[in-house]
């Protein structure tokens, strides 16, 4: 089943690798299926396509260092970013994201791109996000008094044994089917030591799917 699974997302990450011309400056994700993606475009480094990554982890960026894809610091408009998601939703192509641990520096990215592209298995797809639980980024200091106010909100939060890049703590909150992901959106941004969530609203331009029958692109039909 992992066999299979892991053909769909290489078919999905290869797809979504084809949009990638010279000169561009590439947004690359973290996680199982951004792994899929790296390969693809080290493939397509070696055979002369000219590109600069932005990497949004230390984890990925060691690995395009190993990859010999070349780096660059965010610094301005990313032409293209490619990266997973946890969950989307159908209609919208509305995410939940960082089950990984990097939501913050893939938000950046995401929110810094042109196009933004999502690569996922069929497994990954909702018709309403909470499927699972949304990961928040949230400050050390006074974390505890972070999670009562994502009680207060209907929350479940989880604290997760796990340190990000920016020395963060990782929260995992169930909240069940989210009727309204805007309103959560803008009231956990309304908690001091939230520093992001896993919330990912109207950014996916486009989602690749691999199949068995091939790769599947979603747009948002909003």
């Amino acid at each position: 089943m992992a066999d299979e699974t892991n053909a769909l997302k290489q078919r999905a990450a290869e797809s979504a690798v084809t949009q990638v011309a010279s000169g561009m400056i590439v947004g690359l994700g973290s996680g199982s299926t951004a792994e899929f993606v790296l390969i693809e475009l080290s493939r397509r480094v070696r055979a002369g396509l000219r590109i600069t990554a932005v990497p949004t982890s230390e984890r990925t960026a060691a690995r395009c260092r190993e990859l010999e894809i070349p780096l660059a610091e965010l610094n301005g408009t990313i032409d293209l970013a490619i990266d997973g998601a946890d969950e989307v939703e159908r209609r919208g192509l509305n995410l939940i994201k960082g089950r990984g641990g990097a939501l913050l520096r893939e938000k950046i990215v995401a929110q810094a791109c042109v196009r933004y592209l999502i690569v996922v298995d069929p497994t990954k797809l909702v018709d309403r996000l909470g499927a699972g639980r949304v990961p928040i980024e949230v400050v050390p200091f006074g974390w505890q008094s972070t999670v009562r106010k994502i009680q207060e909100l209907g929350g479940q939060p989880e604290r997760r044994d796990f340190v990000t890049d920016n020395g963060n703590y990782i929260l995992d909150c169930a909240f069940g089917p989210i009727q309204d992901p805007h309103c959560l959106s803008t009231d956990l941004h309304n908690i001091a030591g939230v520093a992001e969530h896993g919330l990912f609203l109207d950014l996916a331009g486009e989602v690749h799917v691999g199949t068995p029958g091939g790769v599947e692109i979603l747009k948002p039909n909003i």
